[in-house]
């Protein structure tokens, strides 16, 4: 039950959704790769912005012909941004909705961050405003969309805060019915934005090293880096992943990239810790021969480098054991492409039933999983494609006893 009556919810144009204490729980678990404590509530009510408002979307748009909205940039690409920036954003066809939460009580203004405004790859279409109240009692959490705006009507009639680097346009000139943003979808609402300047590669690094101290909470708001220098090093996805690793320091890098197997060394012949060459696997007797003939036919097939891992799966199977090959292909040079399989090894014709591969994101959210079946002699993950400085998991699971390899590209 919402903690407002039946009458008000009738009578208003504003949209309300619950946030159940399952929402909260799972956005708490998910905001805990961050720097500070600032930047984790800041993942947190973003978090639980987008994904209540994008359930409720997708559900709305069930009847009408318009696609289906998607996360921008995507879900991994999350945290790099809630680390330093608020706002969660989705697009819907060719236009973005970009939601602002806030847990202000009596929200008197819409408050943009510049980054959603002026970066030509971030900026959206429809601005709205998102009031969270996480005060009420444990099952009556709600959220309240206030209204929208447009990019055009933000830059045209909005206040720029030069000391917040946001853009504030009051309450009494938002939308209050979003029904009428669906029927002006179609429509140009997005002012003409100024290219960015172009950034070297000893400048990024520069301000990488600067605005990659965890202490900096407010890195968006150094005044020695114009806006623009900074706009420039958050619109490249690779810059962009490198402040979040560089920021999240101890806390994360250890979990997510100093621990994990490098796959950008794998094409110098250089492998982690019980990962071997394909070819090195190859010239033992520790796999059977159909496993070898079938990755010499990947090999053939174009994959630039391949490792193997053989996987003890216990006690409870006998000490069998299953050989996880990963191969690469260089795409370009920001790009890898990457094949997943699962494999019997020592002489085994066939994989156990029942056995899981699966594809995680780095917060553990599942992408991909398979299953094997009766005399199935091997599984394959859909192939996928990584940018530099992604990390992602690999999770091999039967009965009881489960094991995750981590990766970063």
């Amino acid at each position: 039950m919402f903690p407002f009556n039946e009458l008000e919810r009738a009578v208003s144009n504003l949209l309300w959704l619950n946030i159940s204490s399952a929402d909260k729980k799972k956005a708490w678990e998910q905001a805990q790769s961050y720097s500070n404590t600032l930047a984790r509530y800041n993942a947190y009510l973003n978090h639980l912005s987008l994904y209540i408002f994008l359930n409720w979307l997708t559900e709305w748009l069930t009847s009408e012909s318009v696609p289906k909205p998607e996360i921008f940039p995507s879900a991994d690409g999350l945290p790099s941004i809630w680390e330093v920036v608020n706002g969660a954003a989705m697009t819907l066809g060719e236009r973005r909705i970009v939601l602002i939460p806030s847990e202000t009580i009596d929200l008197e203004e819409l408050c943009v961050p510049q980054e959603w405004v002026d970066i030509p790859s971030f900026a959206g279409d429809y601005y709205l405003a998102v009031q969270v109240n996480l005060e009420a009692d444990e099952d009556e959490c709600f959220l309240r969309v206030l209204g929208f705006t447009t990019h055009r009507l933000l830059k045209n009639f909005g206040r720029y805060n030069a000391n917040e680097r946001t853009y504030v346009l009051a309450a009494e000139n938002l939308t209050a019915n979003l029904s009428v943003m669906l029927m002006i979808l179609g429509l140009p609402v997005q002012e003409e934005i100024p290219e960015l300047p172009t950034l070297s590669e000893a400048e990024a690094q520069k301000l990488l090293q600067l605005l990659g101290d965890s202490s900096l909470y407010f890195p968006r708001l150094r005044v020695d880096v114009p806006f623009e220098q900074w706009a420039a090093l958050l619109d490249n996805d690779e810059w962009r992943t490198q402040l979040y690793h560089r920021r999240i320091g101890g806390l994360a890098v250890a979990k997510n990239t100093a621990s994990a197997n490098n796959l950008s060394n794998w094409f110098q012949n250089i492998f982690d810790t019980g990962w071997q060459s394909l070819n090195a696997v190859l010239n033992t007797e520790s796999l059977n021969l159909a496993f070898a003939f079938r990755q010499r036919e990947l090999a053939v097939g174009g994959v630039s480098v391949n490792g193997v891992k053989l996987i003890d799966l216990g006690m409870q199977l006998g000490n069998h054991s299953v050989a996880l090959l990963v191969g690469l292909t260089q795409e370009d040079e920001h790009q890898v492409s990457i094949r997943v399989q699962l494999h019997p090894s020592n002489g085994q014709t066939y994989l156990p039933p029942n056995i899981k591969l699966a594809l995680l994101s780095s917060s553990g959210a599942t992408l991909q999983e398979l299953k094997s079946r009766i005399q199935d002699n091997l599984i394959q993950l859909k192939r996928f494609t990584c940018p530099k400085g992604k990390t992602f998991k690999i999770q091999v699971t039967i009965d009881n006893f489960s094991i995750t390899e981590d990766f970063v590209v």
